[in-house]
C-alpha cells in the first residue's frame, strides 16, 4: 500500500497534466475557428438591437433578421461599388500617364534623379554613388529574387483567399446566431439553477444589451465621421473625397486611435504632389483636430453613454490589452467585455461583500 498510493497519485497527476496539455493544444489548433465564432457572436449581438426594434414593429423575427442582414450587406456592397471604380479609374490614369512618358522618350527617371541629387547636394559624389548602386544591382541573383517574389505573391494570394473564406464563414455564422439568439439564450439560461436563474437572466440581458448598443454606437460614430468627411473634403477640393470618406468611416470603428489614424492618412494624402496641396492638407488637419475634440467631448459621450459606462482609464487599458491579444478584433471587443465585467463587479461582487 505504501508503494501503490504514491504510484497512483503520480499516475493521476500525470494524466491530469497530459489532459491539460491536450486541451491547450486543441484550443491552439481551433483558434481560427474560435475566432470566427467569437466574431460572429459579437456581430450578432450588435445586430440584435436592430432586430428587436423591427420586432417591436410587429414583424416576425425571421423577417426582421432578413431585413437587417440585407440592409448591412447592401451598405457594404454600396461602399465597395463606390470605391472600386474610383480606385480602378485612378490607377488606369496613372498607368496611362507613365506609358505616355515612356513612349515620348522624355522620361529618364534615373537621369532626373542623378541631376537633382547633383544640384541639391553639390558636395556629394553622386557619380560614385550611382556606380556603387549599379555594381550592387549587377551582383544580385535575380533568379533568387524572382523566386522570393513569387513565393511572396503566393503567400499574399493565399492570405486573401483565406480572408475571403473566413469572411464568408463569419457571415453565415452571424446570420445563424442572429436568427437563433432567443433559443440560444434560453438554452444557456436552463443550465443555471432555478433559484439563481432570474438574477442570471437579468445580468445576461444587461451584458448582451451593452454589447449590442456598443456596436451600434461605434457604427454611428463611423457614419457621422464618414458623411461629414465626404462633405468637407468635397468642399475643399481634396483628392478622392469618396475614398477618403470611406477610410474615415472604417477607421472610426476602431476605438481610441481609429479617428486619429484615419485623419492622419487623409491629411498625408492631401499632401501628395499632383493630388493635393499643402494648403488643402493644412485645412484638413485643422478640421480633423476640431472634429476629434467635438467627437471626444460631445458626440461620443451622447452616443456611447447608453451603450457602455466605463471609466476612461479602463477603456484605454482594455483596448490595449485586447489589441495585444487578438489584434483589431480584440480592441473592438475589449470595451464591451470590460463593461460586462464592471456590471458583474458592481451588481454581484460588491453586494456579496456588503452582505458579509
Amino acid at each position: 500500500m505504501k508503494f501503490h498510493n504514491p504510484f497512483r497519485t503520480a499516475f493521476v497527476a500525470t494524466l491530469g497534466v497530459g489532459l491539460g496539455l491536450l486541451l491547450i493544444g486543441s484550443i491552439q489548433n481551433l483558434s481560427t475557428i474560435l475566432l470566427y465564432v467569437g466574431t460572429a457572436l459579437f456581430l450578432s449581438l450588435g445586430l440584435e438591437p436592430i432586430v428587436g426594434w423591427l420586432e417591436r414593429r410587429k414583424l416576425k423575427r425571421w423577417v426582421a433578421v432578413l431585413i437587417t442582414i440585407l440592409a448591412v450587406l447592401a451598405a457594404f456592397a454600396g461602399i465597395i461599388l463606390m470605391v472600386i471604380p474610383i480606385i480602378v479609374g485612378q490607377v488606369t490614369q496613372l498607368v496611362s500617364a507613365i506609358q505616355r512618358l515612356v513612349e515620348s522618350g522624355s522620361w529618364d527617371p534615373v537621369g532626373d534623379l542623378q541631376a537633382w541629387m547633383t544640384e541639391t547636394f553639390p558636395l556629394l559624389k553622386v557619380d560614385e554613388v550611382f556606380d556603387y548602386i549599379n555594381d550592387w544591382l549587377v551582383s544580385l541573383d535575380y533568379g533568387q529574387i524572382g523566386s522570393s517574389i513569387g513565393e511572396g505573391l503566393i503567400v499574399v494570394g493565399g492570405a486573401i483567399i483565406a480572408g475571403l473564406g473566413g469572411a464568408f464563414i463569419v457571415l453565415i455564422l452571424t446570420i445563424y446566431f442572429t436568427a437563433s439568439t432567443p433559443s440560444l439564450k434560453r438554452a444557456i439560461y436552463q443550465i443555471v439553477p432555478a433559484s439563481k436563474r432570474e438574477r442570471f437572466i437579468d445580468l445576461a440581458e444587461q451584458i448582451t444589451d451593452s454589447v449590442g448598443y456598443y456596436v451600434i454606437g461605434q457604427l454611428s460614430l463611423g457614419v457621422i465621421n464618414g458623411v461629414l468627411s465626404a462633405i468637407f473634403l468635397t468642399i475643399i477640393g481634396a483628392p478622392f473625397p469618396a475614398v477618403l470618406a470611406v477610410i474615415a468611416f472604417f477607421f472610426s470603428l476602431i476605438p481610441l486611435v481609429g479617428t486619429l489614424t484615419g485623419s492622419t492618412i487623409i491629411v498625408l494624402t492631401c499632401l501628395i504632389p499632383g493630388l493635393g496641396s499643402p494648403t488643402t492638407a493644412l485645412i484638413a488637419a485643422i478640421y480633423y483636430l476640431i472634429y476629434m475634440q467635438i467627437e471626444a467631448y460631445v458626440i461620443s459621450p451622447r452616443i456611447m453613454g447608453r451603450a457602455v459606462s466605463v471609466p476612461g482609464a479602463v477603456v484605454v487599458i482594455a483596448a490595449l490589452a485586447g489589441g495585444s491579444l487578438l489584434g483589431l478584433l480584440g480592441a473592438l471587443v475589449a470595451i464591451p467585455v470590460a463593461a460586462s465585467i464592471l456590471i458583474i463587479y458592481r451588481q454581484v461582487l460588491i453586494p456579496r461583500q456588503n452582505e458579509r
